[in-house]
C-alpha cells in the first residue's frame, strides 16, 4: 500500500508541477532577459527546491500531529482521516465548479476570470508577467531570480499535503518516502516542461491542466479517503 500511495503522490506532484505557473514564468523571464538554458534550469531548480522544502515542512507538521493522534486513537484515526480526505475532495470539486484555477501568483495585476485556462495560445501568466518587475529591464537579474524564487517557494503544493495525511499509518518512514516522491515529481515536472518549452514545444496544451486541476485533485483525494476507510476495516 505504501508503493500505491507513493505512486499516487508522484502523480499529484508531477501534474501539479506541470501547471504553467510552475515553469512558464521561468521561460518567459529567461526569454525577456536573454538567459542561457543552463541559467534558466538552475533558477528553476532552486525555486523548485524551495517549493518542496516549504511543502515538506508543512507535511512534517501534519505527520507529527497525525502520528500523535494515531498513537492515542488507533483505528479511529483512519476513519477520521479518511473522512477528512473526502471533505477535502469535496472542497476541490466545489473549487472546480467555481472555475478550477487554483494559482495566481506571478506578481502582476491580472485577475482570475472565466477565460483562464481556455486559451490554446496564451495563459494568464503572460498577462501577469507583462506588468511585473520580473521582466523589467529596470530591475537586475538578481531581483528577477529572487522574485521567481519567492513566488514559487511561498506557494507550497497544497495538493500534496493530504497525501502526507494518508501516509501517517506508515510512520516516519512514510514521511521520508513521500517527501522524496514530492521532490522527484516536482523537480522532474518543472525541468521537463521548462526544457520542452525552451526547445520549441510551445504548443503543449498544459494550460488546460490549470483549468481542471481541482477536479483531478478532488478525484485523487476521494480515492485516498475511501482507501483509508477501507483499510480501517482491514485492521
Amino acid at each position: 500500500m505504501l508503493a500505491t500511495l507513493a505512486a499516487t503522490g508522484f502523480t499529484v506532484a508531477f501534474f501539479h508541477a506541470a501547471i504553467p505557473t510552475h515553469w512558464l514564468p521561468f521561460v518567459l523571464v529567461a526569454r525577456a532577459r536573454g538567459w542561457a538554458r543552463g541559467k534558466t534550469f538552475a533558477v528553476s531548480m532552486a525555486a523548485g527546491l524551495g517549493h518542496v522544502l516549504l511543502t515538506s515542512l508543512l507535511g512534517l507538521g501534519i505527520a507529527w500531529l497525525g502520528l500523535q493522534l494515531d498513537e492515542h486513537f488507533g483505528e479511529l484515526f483512519n476513519r477520521v482521516a479518511g473522512g477528512a480526505l473526502l471533505v477535502i475532495a469535496a472542497w476541490f470539486y466545489w473549487r472546480q465548479a467555481r472555475g478550477g484555477v487554483l494559482h495566481h501568483h506571478a506578481g502582476g495585476r491580472h485577475e482570475e476570470s472565466e477565460h483562464c485556462g481556455h486559451s490554446h495560445e496564451h495563459t494568464h501568466m503572460e498577462e501577469e508577467l507583462a506588468d511585473s518587475k520580473l521582466v523589467s529591464r529596470s530591475a537586475g537579474d538578481w531581483a528577477a531570480i529572487g522574485g521567481l524564487f519567492m513566488m514559487l517557494t511561498l506557494s507550497p503544493c497544497e495538493g500534496f499535503l493530504p497525501v502526507y495525511l494518508s501516509g501517517v499509518h506508515y510512520g516516519w518512514r512514510g514521511f521520508v518516502v513521500l517527501s522524496g516522491i514530492l521532490a522527484a515529481g516536482t523537480l522532474i515536472g518543472m525541468l521537463l516542461f521548462t526544457w520542452l518549452t525552451l526547445v520549441g514545444f510551445s504548443k503543449l496544451p498544459l494550460q488546460r491542466l490549470e483549468r481542471y486541476e481541482a477536479a483531478l485533485l478532488g478525484t485523487i483525494f476521494a480515492v485516498l479517503g475511501l482507501m483509508m476507510l477501507f483499510l480501517e476495516h482491514g485492521h
